[in-house]
This record gives structure tokens, C-alpha cells and sequence, in this order.
């Protein structure tokens, strides 16, 4: 797993850093999209880069944007250059670029959006990590989620963010069912790690997996474990089949999952069995918060992941079998 510094959100030196140098700076970026799942390494985000583009050029674009912005506008904010030059000040911003151009469409109307959204997620996060840090809790994707879900519900206000948006209809609003297939498993196996990136093609969740694994193989296997899980609450409880293979159980899940095996919580062997439970309740979690989403015209995104994993976290201080890492 990652070092601590670069894992855990609220491990910071004391003093601040000497100003990043010239390469330092430039390989924030691929580490900020590699720290949407909490890995520091400049290699495994180019690897998460190469799988967005993959995805689609949008993605790539768009993603490398919002990341660009969050970083920038943290550093020319002042905040530890530190935080900025392993990505940790960049990775919400990734996930606004993807989920707005997802959600509104490829046009400068959404590129000034998701500019003007990094810059607001990255003064968002500092705040937040104001008010977490005496419950010693990370932001985690919280800036991110209030930021899109603030611009998703209002934007059928504005006439030019909103003409011509994609549909956003879920896969089984046209091919419903619930009988389990084995093309629906495997592909919701890959897809699970993919649609942490709002990705639903199997093979850029594979490209993504092979980033993990570059990374770490622990966390490449907590990662596929937490997609099956996710799948296989899903599929008990009777979710849809074509939701389920497009990886809409699995993200969660997988974030949960990376998140609460060894990057926050220590590694143990009552940690892992907390960790599935995790990752178990963040997939459960999901259908609610998409029914509650659906009402007001917001999606999931990855609410179920922060706010099991904040619960989970805050919980670990009266659990003498656990102890947080770092």
C-alpha cells in the first residue's frame, strides 16, 4: 500500500514542505488521478490515464482538466506543497471533470463548468478538512460529491449548460430482468473497478485493475474482491442484471474496500473482515441513495463510499481489534 503520507489524508509534516521542483510538479497530475484510489505513484496514474482516454476521449480530457484546475488552484492557494505534489489535491477535481462531462455533455459550456467546479471542490476540500480533522477523518470524495451534485440539480435551470445532455437512464431502464448471466458477472466483476471512473466498458475496468496491481497487488486483490462482494450483494437482494454487469454496485464497494484494507484502518486479520462488511454496506447502501437521487435529479455518485467509510472510521477507536494505520 502506499506510504502513509500520501494514503492518509490527514498525515501532514509539521512544517511546510520546500517548494516542488519542476518534475515534481508535473507528475502531480498523474498522481492525482492515481490517488482517486488512494495510490500515490506517478506510474499508476498514467496507467488511470491511458484507461480514461480509453474510455473515451472525453474522459481524458476532461478528467486531466478538472485535475489540472484542483491542483493549481491549491497550490497558487498556498496550500502544502507536500499535499499538492503527491496528488492529493488534485484527485476530486479528476472525478468532477469525468462525472460532469458524462452527465452534460462535451462543450466549452461544460469545460468552463468543470473549471469552475475544480476551483470550488479544491477551496471545498480545504474546508472540509478543517472541520474533519480533529474527528481525525479524511475528506475523502465529499468535495467531490457536493460539488456534482450541486451542479447536476440545477443545471435543467440553465438553458445552455443543459440543452442537448446525454441521457443518464440506468442500463435496465432498457433491458430489464433479474436472472443473473455469466457475461453480466464478469463483466460487473471489471466494471465495478471502472465505474469508480464512471467507466462501463470491461476492459478500461481491466486497464484500471492492471493500475492497482502496478501499484500493489494487495490492492489490486482488495479491489476485485470488494467488486465481487459488491456484485454478489447486489444479485442477492434482486438488482437488476444489466445494472449490476455495468459495475452501478461495484464502485462503491471497491473504494470502501481499498479505503478500509490497509490504507486507513491497519492491516489485520479482523480488519479484512472489516473491510467486507464495508464494502458489503456501501453496495447496500447504493440502491437507497439512488432512489433518493432519482427524486430530486442527482445521481449516486460516490456518496455510499464516503459516508460508510467515515461511519467505519469514526467507529475504530472503540474497536479493540482495530487500530487506524499510519
Amino acid at each position: 500500500m502506499a506510504a502513509a503520507p500520501a494514503a492518509v489524508d490527514t498525515a501532514e509534516a509539521e512544517h511546510p514542505s520546500p517548494r516542488p521542483r519542476p518534475l515534481d510538479a508535473l507528475l502531480s497530475i498523474p498522481r492525482g488521478v492515481a490517488q482517486v484510489d488512494f495510490q500515490p505513484g506517478s506510474p499508476t496514474g498514467l496507467i488511470f490515464i491511458i484507461a480514461l482516454f480509453a474510455g473515451g476521449w472525453q474522459f481524458g480530457v476532461f478528467g486531466l482538466l478538472g485535475t489540472i484546475v484542483a491542483t493549481v488552484t491549491a497550490y497558487l492557494l498556498g496550500v502544502r506543497p507536500g499535499r499538492v505534489s503527491t496528488g492529493l489535491e488534485g484527485f476530486c477535481g479528476t472525478l468532477i471533470g469525468v462525472a460532469l462531462v458524462l452527465y452534460l455533455g462535451t462543450s466549452w459550456t461544460t469545460a468552463a463548468l468543470v473549471a469552475g467546479s475544480a476551483v470550488a471542490g479544491s477551496v471545498l476540500a480545504s474546508a472540509m478538512r478543517t472541520v474533519l480533522t480533529p474527528y481525525d477523518l479524511p475528506a475523502l470524495t465529499a468535495p467531490f460529491c457536493v460539488v456534482v451534485s450541486v451542479m447536476v440539480i440545477g443545471a435543467p435551470s440553465f438553458e445552455r449548460v443543459w440543452a442537448g445532455h446525454p441521457a443518464n437512464a440506468p442500463p435496465s431502464a432498457t433491458d430489464p430482468g433479474t436472472a443473473m448471466t455469466w457475461t453480466a458477472f464478469w463483466h460487473g466483476l471489471f466494471n465495478g473497478i471502472g465505474q469508480v471512473f464512471f467507466q462501463d466498458t470491461w476492459y478500461v475496468g481491466l486497464i484500471f485493475l492492471v493500475g492497482l496491481a502496478v501499484a500493489s497487488r494487495r490492492v489490486a486483490a482488495a479491489a476485485g474482491l470488494a467488486s465481487l462482494i459488491g456484485l454478489l450483494v447486489a444479485w442477492s437482494f434482486g438488482a437488476q442484471t444489466a445494472d449490476i454487469g455495468a459495475g452501478l454496485y461495484g464502485y462503491n464497494a471497491v473504494l470502501t474496500g481499498i479505503a478500509l484494507t490497509g490504507t486507513f484502518v491497519a492491516l489485520s486479520a479482523a480488519g479484512v473482515v472489516y473491510a467486507v462488511i464495508g464494502a458489503a454496506t456501501a453496495a447496500a447502501l447504493t440502491a437507497g441513495i439512488t432512489t433518493v437521487f432519482d427524486v430530486v435529479g442527482g445521481h449516486t455518485l460516490t456518496w455510499p463510499f464516503v459516508l460508510v467509510t467515515w461511519v467505519f472510521l469514526a467507529a475504530v477507536p472503540t474497536l479493540s481489534r482495530l487500530r487506524r494505520a499510519g
